[in-house]
């Protein structure tokens, strides 16, 4: 408990520091529903998920708590926290930097062993992006304790989405790193009224690793 309460003190403290004497600040909230909820090659839960976010920015500062809710039999809930920084570097080139403390409902929050940290690196350069993450978990059993690698690379082709990414652990079938997350994915502004247009997604994923193959389609509030 004491090491999960130091790490949310410490972007609290973070949020603070960093938004001192900055002026463009901002506070944003939105609402996902997909058919499905996929991520990085799985599948969680049954039915459609809500996925809700709120987060306040700063300059290239971000702090929020996102979730993901479903509405089958299997929940699949989760309600995470994250902070993190991006750089500009110019040339259509960028970096940035998260720390997301992935939490599952069901467990007490305030215990240490409910909670998995992962901080992730990307970067942007052009169409293309690079991503690696590192999860790690802080139980005391086999189920709860996790060190789970996630390499990822993106590239915007047009109206599609391209992604390909491989990781070790709960990723795959036997724990070693493999190609777990072939997804081709595209999206458009459905014109509803005058002034309003309604945000639409949808993507393809395949784990070559688990032979997980699965479809959603989702609209952004």
């Amino acid at each position: 408990m004491k090491k999960t309460l130091l790490i949310t003190v410490s972007m609290l403290l973070l949020l603070v520091v960093s938004t001192t004497n900055v002026k463009a600040q901002e506070w944003s909230t939105g609402l996902d529903i997909y058919s499905s909820y996929l991520w990085r090659g799985a599948k969680f839960g049954t039915g459609a998920a809500f996925q809700p976010g709120v987060e306040f920015s700063a300059g290239g500062f971000a702090i929020g708590a996102w979730g993901s809710y479903s509405t089958g039999s299997e929940e699949a809930a989760e309600a995470d926290l994250y902070m993190g920084y991006g750089f500009d570097l110019g040339e259509n080139a960028s970096l940035s930097f998260t720390l997301t403390d992935y939490y599952f409902p069901g467990s007490d929050w305030t215990e240490g062993e409910s909670h998995y940290f992962e901080p992730m690196v990307s970067l942007g350069v052009g169409a293309f992006t690079f991503t690696a993450a590192y999860m790690e978990g802080l139980g005391d059993d086999e189920i709860n304790t996790t060190s789970d690698l996630y390499l990822e690379a993106a590239v915007s082709a047009g109206p599609v989405d391209i992604t390909l990414g491989g990781g070790d652990g709960q990723y795959t079938d036997n724990g070693d790193f493999n190609i777990c997350n072939i997804m081709v994915g595209t999206s458009k502004e459905v014109q509803i009224t005058e002034s309003f247009t309604l945000p639409v997604s949808g993507a393809v994923m395949l784990n070559p690793s688990t032979g997980g193959f699965h479809i959603a389609v989702g609209i952004s509030l």
